[in-house]
């Protein structure tokens, strides 16, 4: 996923200017289709949030609180769409630091029909606008997932305090490091114009521009660590959290001594395949161009899926005794997750050994490593989300690899950008740092805000509107009135 500061007026004389020696400069084009292509994207990440992630966890839950979650989750689109516009788009797509953007686009300040944003093709933009709005989705996304992990005991005045600080502390400064950079126009150019540059002086200054340029992203993108549509920013970020969130919040009413099924797993089969409709738009839409890229992501996002959700069924008959319509449905889930940062980089087959191997990791974590910690994640937020974000993460760091099938990394410095050489351990430190960078500023940071959130409005909801059920109590309204 990439991000360029629109090209203005002003900004393309300086450029005609620094780069006098090289051809005119000609500004980046923009294709119908490729607009087309990713509104319709964004529409399908919105599909996946609400109504798909809201059907999910209303299913999964009991029916006393089948409101509340659906409350949660489209109050967070909300108040995050929002917020997005007013400042969330600047904290992220920006240069500023490393961990967080500016406000040089806050309030929507030069985003225009006009500005563009860069793809991963050189001299191929899309509209600024459709970008914003595209990113937007993902940041909704995000935190609305993080509500599964505490659900029927949270106070909906906690969840609508807690999503805004998150978003702003926690998600912004993520996509930032992993996801800001110049985009390939700019550093073409400046390639470009260093190769052209005819004394030492001229190639001096050509040069510490390239190097400026390739300075200002973020801290983790500099790493070297690749996420093509979320495993860190999302999955990893989010999964971690809610961790967190359900340690200090502490287990249900009744947890561990009372029956707590899903009430309406026919809600979550629709809710889980709408998310798997709606990830395409996630995944492939990460390409942000409709182009082989996107197909290679589209492809990824079916077999990886499939597979993971077939070895989750397998290894649940074969331990219990029963393959299980929330094992298969989860294990979709699962494999949707990992693939998630490996979808444009990972090959056919290595996304298919990729979804086997997270649907069988992520049934181990939600049985046997859940049940020997004790701990109360209501929907499983963390054994599907983080641990499958992290087994995507550090897998996309093999899967890239050429000689496996995958897609490689473009190196944008080469006149034409090309494949660069794989290094395996230089890969898989950069995709560690990443991981474990993700874990610990959401972690520690979604510890702090908990506290914080739980000084001035309280985090829990008291014995008797947790018995009571958090729909009637919360909202005052019964999902269903027979």
């Amino acid at each position: 996923m990439t991000f360029k500061r629109p090209y203005g007026a002003g900004l393309a004389a300086l450029v005609v200017g620094l780069f006098a020696a090289t051809a005119a400069y000609a500004e980046p084009t923009v294709n119908k289709g490729d607009n087309a292509w990713m509104m319709t994207s964004t529409v399908l990440v919105l599909l996946m949030t609400i109504p798909g992630l809201a059907l999910f966890y209303g299913g999964l839950v009991r029916s006393k609180n089948m409101l509340s979650v659906l409350m949660q989750v489209f109050y967070t689109v909300c108040v995050v769409v929002v917020i997005y516009a007013v400042y969330g788009y600047s904290l992220s797509f920006t240069g500023g630091s490393d961990f967080i953007g500016g406000f040089s686009k806050a309030f929507m300040m030069g985003v225009t029909t006009e500005t563009k944003a860069a793809t991963f093709s050189v001299d191929a933009n899309i509209t600024e606008l459709i970008y914003v709005c595209f990113q937007m989705t993902f940041a909704a996304i995000t935190p609305a997932l993080i509500v599964g992990a505490f659900a029927e005991r949270m106070k909906f005045a906690a969840i609508a305090l807690f999503v805004p600080l998150w978003v702003t502390l926690i998600y912004f400064p993520i996509a930032h490091m992993v996801w800001y950079w110049q985009g390939p126009d700019l550093i073409q150019d400046a390639a470009k114009a260093l190769a052209a540059a005819g004394d030492a002086a001229a190639k001096t200054a050509a040069q510490a521009k390239l190097d400026e340029l390739n300075a200002d992203a973020g801290w983790i993108f500099k790493m070297g660590a690749i996420d093509f549509a979320g495993g860190t920013v999302v999955h990893i970020n989010a999964g971690i959290a809610g961790l967190v969130g359900a340690l200090l919040i502490g287990k249900r009413v009744g947890y561990g001594k009372e029956l707590m099924a899903p009430h309406s797993l026919t809600m979550s089969m629709i809710g889980a395949s709408l998310l798997w409709v709606g990830w395409f738009g996630f995944n492939a839409g990460s390409n942000l161009e409709a182009s082989g890229g996107a197909a290679l992501a589209m492809t990824n996002s079916f077999v990886a899926t499939a597979a993971a959700a077939l070895s989750w069924m397998f290894a649940e008959w074969i331990i219990k005794g029963h393959p299980s319509v929330l094992g298969v449905i989860s294990g979709a889930v699962a494999g949707l997750v990992a693939v998630t940062p490996a979808a444009g980089f990972s090959g056919i087959m290595g996304a298919i050994v990729l979804g086997l191997i997270v649907g069988v990791v992520c049934l181990f974590f939600c049985t046997v490593v859940k049940n020997a910690l004790g701990y109360d994640d209501s929907l499983d937020v963390f054994g599907v989300h983080c641990v499958g974000g992290i087994v995507g993460a550090i897998g996309t760091g093999i899967l890239v690899n050429p000689a496996l099938g995958g897609a490689g990394i473009i190196d944008y410095s080469a006149i034409p950008p090309k494949v660069a050489d794989y290094d395996f351990a230089t890969q898989m430190l950069a995709q560690i740092k990443a991981v474990c960078t993700t874990l610990v500023w959401s972690g520690v940071g979604s510890a702090i805000l908990y506290k914080v959130v739980d000084v001035i409005v309280g985090l829990r909801a008291n014995v008797e509107t947790e018995r009571e059920g958090l729909d009637i109590t919360e909202h005052t309204e019964r999902a269903y009135n027979m």
